[in-house]
């Protein structure tokens, strides 16, 4: 461990995550002790039949061990993209559903291509998983089951039904999620209110530029994305059109 990683302080694995109620029975479950630019947002959803969780955070501290709400029903796990801060405790549910574009980093998830090598260091926490955890012991297990999506498919949670959009430019296998009846659009990491990584080695920004189209012209009345606060769908138009005008779209 460096002589940084030494100074910042250990966190308990039971105070490790935080859970907060959002309307239309959606909760943030998110790692406060991640500095914001670098934490995931995980959302749950509550349905009739079964549960949505969308993406699962960096994994270092049992997920289903340590958040209640994970532990009570079926939950239909789907990663928005494959980056190591969204599939971190993806093997902790039976099944993980990911856009056919990254079902093989998803299969043999190694620190390259997950960009855990670029990322994952003393700078983005501000205290450190419980021991042992270290940076350089950082691995993701490869899920039991990987279950493959394309856009235009829909996850039913019996009473509530989110259609999957493929949203390629972060990465090539992005995707968002759209409650029509709730005009609530789960975004991935495609758009968030927060400074974007367009630059990750398989990022595409013609495919960018193509995916925030397609979702400026949904009636949006609210965004939960894959980092920071959650947005309206006004805020929504304002930053893909100031993002088109920065990139001369």
């Amino acid at each position: 461990m460096s002589s940084s990683s030494a100074r910042l302080e250990r966190i308990a694995p039971d105070q490790w995550y935080r859970t907060q109620r959002l309307a239309d029975g959606i909760t943030l479950i998110d790692e406060p002790w991640i500095k914001p630019f670098f934490r995931c947002n995980l959302w749950h959803v509550r349905g009739r039949e079964r549960d949505l969780l969308v993406d699962f955070g960096l994994g270092a501290v049992p997920l289903r061990r340590h958040v209640a709400l994970l532990a009570e029903r079926d939950v239909v796990g789907v990663a928005s993209h494959t980056h190591f801060d969204h599939i971190g405790a993806a093997s902790e549910f039976d099944c993980c559903h990911v856009h056919t574009a990254e079902a093989d980093i998803l299969a043999a998830p190694d620190t390259t291509r997950t960009l855990a090598d670029d990322f994952l260091n003393d700078a983005m926490f501000e205290a450190l998983p419980p021991a042992p955890y270290a940076h350089s012991g950082y691995r993701i297990p490869v899920p039991a089951s990987i279950a493959l999506l394309e856009d235009g498919d829909v996850i039913d949670l019996g009473d509530r039904c989110f259609e999957v959009i493929h949203t390629p430019g972060h990465s090539p296998g992005g995707i968002a999620l759209w409650e029509a009846s709730t005009r609530t659009l789960i975004s991935g990491d495609i758009i968030y209110d927060g400074e974007l990584i367009e630059d990750a080695y398989h990022s595409d920004l013609d495919d960018y530029a193509a995916s925030l189209q397609r979702l400026r012209a949904l009636p949006v009345r609210t965004v939960h994305g894959g980092h920071f606060p959650s947005f309206s769908g006004q805020r929504l138009a304002t930053l893909i059109d100031d993002w088109q005008r920065a990139h001369d779209r």
